[in-house]
């Protein structure tokens, strides 16, 4: 069965993902197919197709999910292993220290949301084993995305009513009794869209 996602974090994992002609390939298993469906559609030949696949399998990206007899050849089907696949920023490792930056920082909204993406990947997998075993239901979580616009001139007053907001949370919620959340807020300026 097809996993929501699958993070890697070993190196060996990331340079089989990260080629682009296996990445078309992976692409086309989001459907169980065989090398020779994958071939037709990609315009490849079936060999270099095959040694993909096997690439993929091989590292647990792809998984075999049938086989059939085609003009008495046994040909398997093939799936990716997961809808989406993140990269652990841990592939890397830092590179030097964290800088002690302002809360009001790019760079330390990089820093927390590679913490976030580690965080979350972490309880993905475990809720995926969880609910594969019957014993609880998904985890609650929460995921709000908006978009906000705010005139230069009020900008201050914006992030001063969105602090206050929040440490109203944390006082009214920051107690030692019940489940423990945690809670990451981004707040970052809107790229331009091309068209």
């Amino acid at each position: 069965m097809m996993k929501d996602l699958l993070y890697l974090e070993r190196v060996d994992q990331a340079e089989t993902l990260l080629k682009p002609q296996r990445i078309e390939v992976l692409r086309q298993l989001a459907e169980p197919r065989s090398c020779t469906e994958v071939a037709a559609r990609l315009d490849q030949s079936q060999q270099r197709v095959y040694y993909h696949v096997k690439r993929l399998v091989e590292h647990g990206l792809a998984t075999q999910v049938s086989e059939r007899r085609v003009r008495g050849i046994n040909e398997g089907v093939y799936q990716a292993a997961a809808r989406a696949y993140w990269l652990s920023p841990r592939l890397v490792g830092r590179i030097g220290q964290r800088q002690h930056r302002d809360e009001a920082s790019l760079g330390y909204l990089l820093d927390l949301m590679e913490e976030v993406q580690s965080d979350v990947a972490a309880l993905h997998i475990q809720a995926a084993a969880r609910v594969a075993k019957q014993t609880e239901p998904d985890l609650p979580s929460l995921g709000v995305s908006g978009a906000i616009r705010v005139r230069p001139e009020r900008r201050p007053e914006f992030m001063a009513d969105l602090k206050a907001a929040l440490e109203g949370l944390f006082t009214k919620y920051g107690g030692a009794e019940g489940d423990a959340f945690k809670l990451a807020v981004a707040c970052y300026p809107d790229r331009p869209h091309d068209g």
